[in-house]
C-alpha cells in the first residue's frame, strides 16, 4: 500500500487528509503573532458550507458541458488569415477613432523624421553648402524641384548669400 502525500491537497474549506491517521483535519498553521493554532479533527461525514458543490440535474451538467464560450456567435468562424494582407489586418481590428489615432501618430513621426534632418547647430560649417540654412519657402522650392549636383552648390551659395543681404538690409533699418 503507498503512502498518502506529504502535503495532502486540500478543500476549499483548508480540510486535509492527515497521512499519519488517514483522518480528515485541518492542519495546524501559525497565527501573523507566531503562535501555531492546533489541529482540528472533521467528523466523518460532514461536509462544510464551503465544499457544498451546487446541485446541478443532468440535463443542466449536459448544457454546462455543451455551453459555447461567452461572446461566441453560432455558425460564425474567423475569417482566414492571410500573409499578403498581413499589414492591412494589424488596423482591420481598431475602431475609427482607433484609426484616426494611428494615422497621427504615422503624421507625426514623419515630421519629426523632416525636422531632425535639420542640423542642432546652425553656425558649425559655414564654408559647407547647407540648404537647411534657407528661408522655409525656398526649401519647399528646393524639394519640389531637385537640381543636379553641381548646379546644388551653385543654387545654395545664391541663397545664402541674397539671405545674408536681406539681413544685411534689415539690420540697417533698424
Amino acid at each position: 500500500m503507498s503512502r498518502p502525500p506529504i502535503n495532502p491537497d486540500k478543500s476549499l474549506a483548508g480540510i486535509a487528509v492527515d497521512p499519519q491517521t488517514l483522518e480528515r483535519v485541518v492542519p495546524e498553521s501559525r497565527r501573523p503573532d507566531g503562535s501555531v493554532r492546533k489541529q482540528l479533527k472533521i467528523r466523518p461525514g460532514f461536509t462544510p458550507q464551503e465544499d457544498v458543490k451546487r446541485f446541478r440535474g443532468t440535463r443542466q451538467a449536459q448544457m454546462d458541458a455543451n455551453a459555447l464560450p461567452k461572446g461566441h456567435i453560432i455558425g460564425w468562424a474567423p475569417p482566414p488569415t492571410s500573409s499578403a494582407s498581413s499589414g492591412a489586418s494589424g488596423t482591420q481590428g481598431l475602431s475609427k477613432s482607433a484609426k484616426k489615432n494611428a494615422k497621427r501618430k504615422e503624421k507625426r513621426e514623419k515630421e519629426k523624421a523632416e525636422t531632425e534632418a535639420v542640423p542642432d547647430n546652425w553656425e558649425d560649417d559655414d564654408d559647407a553648402p547647407a540648404p537647411s540654412t534657407s528661408t522655409p519657402a525656398s526649401s519647399k522650392a528646393n524639394a519640389t524641384t531637385p537640381p543636379s549636383d553641381k548646379s546644388k552648390e551653385t543654387d545654395t551659395k545664391d541663397e545664402v548669400s541674397e539671405l545674408s543681404s536681406k539681413l544685411e538690409k534689415l539690420e540697417t533699418k533698424d
